[in-house]
């Protein structure tokens, strides 16, 4: 075990050095060539700002993990040959795909935009891709109160999770820091459990994205506008994040947890990380819909634009939403040893519910009291 998690972490530093080593070149490419993402009635930032950044996710991520994987079959294939199962590498190979499907749409939609209709189909096709791997729902785990499902209706269940975190990653993109913020979170936790588990070809995945992503944070978060090192993941990053998240989350539902903690719910332990992005996503469509706007269309009504609609600074709205993210995190996985994911879920929504509500109220206390309309 001391080995792997050696390993794991020489391909997290790799990775963060080399998007360190990217992100500087994409920027003065994208200055260079005028590929800005110009600020707009619906976005918050000023200036021109590159959206190129998710760019150096996928080389980086790639590069350290063959690069280790490659070294490690050279001088120490033992612990090669007999710790990683046939089955993880044939379902990362075909993740390795779908996350170049969906990173050469993404480079495509940065540069010259492709409609939503377009993304949608290879978000499907990337699905597909996941299914044909082998990772698929068989057991709902008593979340609905439905264990065993049949194949046809697990690979559905499985097509839908994988679009709908790839839409939701994609959506919550929207201040500095809280797309790459949440999946840091979220990717950190599911490499901890990985390793925990002793599926060390999937926390490799989780480890080198999160250093990845961690490098991006800084110039995304900390970048300056004035000084050229300010820059966005673009739907590249979002898209190629969100394929790596939804297919760990997945695994971590299908596979087997370590004893130490097989008394917490899968579902927990794979999507409590990822509340914000997941509610946030499906309270935004049927708020457009009510509003009779097309809810693949974007505009000012996610979570984050409510709390810098009350005045709240870009990095204090980003500072809270990690927070309750965190919060939600924590409180789950303290309450799902002792109560039904059910339960858990129904306590989610209110709690969820409840708290937007209360920010659209404020909204509309400042909204009469200023005579403007801010949502």
């Amino acid at each position: 075990m001391i080995f792997w998690i050696e390993t794991i972490f020489v391909a997290f530093f790799i990775s963060a050095l080399l998007t360190g080593v990217l992100i500087p070149q994409i920027l003065s490419i994208a200055f260079r060539r005028k590929l800005f993402d110009n600020p707009d009635a619906r976005k918050i930032h000023r200036g021109v700002v590159p959206r190129l950044g998710g760019i150096s996710f996928l080389p980086s991520v790639m590069c350290a993990m063959t690069l280790v994987l490659g070294w490690c079959l050279k001088f120490d294939n033992v612990h090669i040959c007999t710790i990683l199962s046939h089955e993880h590498i044939v379902s990362s190979l075909f993740l390795m795909c779908s996350l170049l499907l969906l990173y050469l749409v993404g480079i495509a939609d940065d540069l010259i935009g492709v409609r939503y209709r377009a993304k949608f189909v290879v978000q499907i096709i990337c699905s597909v891709l996941i299914l044909i791997s082998g990772i698929h729902l068989t057991n709902l785990h008593d979340i609905l109160f439905i264990n065993d499902v049949p194949y046809w209706l697990g690979w559905i269940l499985t097509g839908f999770i994988v679009v709908y975190l790839l839409n939701a990653i994609n959506l919550i993109d929207g201040i500095d820091g809280l797309a790459s913020g949440l999946s840091t979170i979220t990717l950190a936790w599911y490499g901890y459990i990985f390793i925990m588990a002793e599926q060390y070809l999937y926390a490799m995945i989780a480890w080198a994205t999160t250093g990845s992503l961690l490098t991006f944070f800084y110039y995304n978060v900390f970048g300056k506008v004035s000084k050229r090192s300010k820059i966005f993941m673009g739907d590249t990053g979002s898209l190629t994040v969100g394929m790596v998240i939804a297919f760990l989350s997945l695994a971590l539902i299908t596979e087997p947890l370590a004893p130490s903690i097989e008394h917490y719910d899968p579902w927990i332990i794979a999507y409590s990380p990822l509340i914000v992005p997941l509610f946030d996503v499906v309270r935004v469509y049927l708020h457009r819909k009510k509003e009779g706007r097309n809810p693949f269309l974007p505009d000012r009504s996610h979570i984050h634009h409510k709390l810098l609609d009350l005045g709240l600074s870009s990095r204090k709205a980003l500072g809270i939403i990690l927070i309750i993210s965190l919060f939600f995190m924590v409180v789950n996985l303290l309450l799902s040893p002792v109560m039904n994911i059910n339960l858990i879920l129904v306590i989610d929504i209110v709690v969820w519910t409840i708290g937007n509500v209360w920010l659209t109220a404020m909204i509309r206390k400042k909204e009469k009291r200023e005579g403007t309309t801010l949502y």
